[in-house]
């Protein structure tokens, strides 16, 4: 009989013994799930607290503040100044690569978010927000380009009078000149195509920057001795601005590369970024303005 019994206890122990790792198993496999889970969670939240704003920016060739090669690769100020906002900002940059005119109507429709270059004028204001200070500043002209054989001079504002003028579309020059309703004006939908209606003799004059003219006529080999430039130029400090769409303005994250864009002025970034296009340094002084 305690025979019997020895063996019935270490039966039943045995039996203990193997549920207990039985549930033992249950318990750590319920566990890991457990963990996993967790870390799944944390991991989707953590995701979810880090979504990136797609930000859409204009680039038209202007060389050497914006330029867009054959490929369609884009470089530039905007390009530059954009990646280094993105360093602190989550955001994905997508730029799109269009002639000046194209940007400029995209812009004011919404399709794009961030344009760069712009002179601020009150037109401009009303069909876009531009941030400050602005990032570009040029002691330059503008200069009135003709053929290599004309033989007409453009003197004195005066002498603009039954000209055919190439303008870019959508741009912005001098007050006198944008306003006077009694020249004519040709739009062009870029400068390069510009200079191309002028070589064509579809227009007497090109009105252009003179250091972004110039600088074009290089890069795109433009033969110097096909055009001259006229006496006339006036001379003015331009102000190139970023500027958001109306719709993008309304959004919390404008106000963040505005903030951005404050920041990258008062540490030096902004400075160092536009000294590579030989443009002056941007002062903090210029925020408030």
């Amino acid at each position: 009989m305690t025979k019997l019994y020895d063996i019935f206890v270490v039966f039943m122990t045995l039996g203990r013994l193997q549920y207990r790792k039985r549930v033992n198993v249950v318990m750590s496999i319920t566990m890991k799930q457990y963990f996993t889970s967790l870390l799944l969670l944390l991991a989707s939240s953590f995701a979810f607290a880090t979504t990136f704003e797609k930000v859409v920016v204009a680039v038209d060739h202007a060389p050497p503040y914006g330029m867009v090669s054959e490929s369609g690769q884009v470089s530039g100020a905007i390009v530059d100044i954009m990646r280094e906002m993105q360093s602190s900002l989550p955001m994905k940059l997508e730029f799109v690569a269009c002639p000046f005119s194209r940007c400029l109507k995209m812009l004011e429709q919404n399709e794009l978010d961030v344009m760069g270059g712009l002179i601020r004028t009150e037109a401009r204001e009303q069909k876009m927000q531009f941030l400050t200070p602005p990032y570009m500043m040029l002691s330059s002209s503008f200069v009135f380009y003709a053929k290599a054989d004309s033989e007409f001079a453009v003197n004195n504002y005066q002498d603009l009078v039954g000209k055919r003028i190439a303008v870019m579309r959508g741009a912005a020059h001098f007050s006198r000149f944008d306003k006077d309703k009694t020249l004519t004006k040709v739009e062009a939908l870029s400068e390069h195509n510009a200079f191309e209606m002028l070589l064509k003799n579809r227009v007497d004059l090109v009105i252009a920057v003179e250091e972004t003219a110039d600088h074009s006529a290089a890069i795109l080999q433009r033969p110097s001795q096909s055009v001259k430039k006229m006496s006339y130029r006036f001379d003015d400090v331009i102000f190139g601005h970023l500027a958001l769409s109306k719709q993008f303005a309304k959004s919390e994250f404008a106000q963040k590369i505005q903030t951005q864009l404050n920041n990258l002025v008062l540490d030096g970034r902004l400075t160092k970024i536009v000294a590579e296009y030989n443009l002056p340094a941007v002062s903090a002084a210029a925020i408030d303005n």
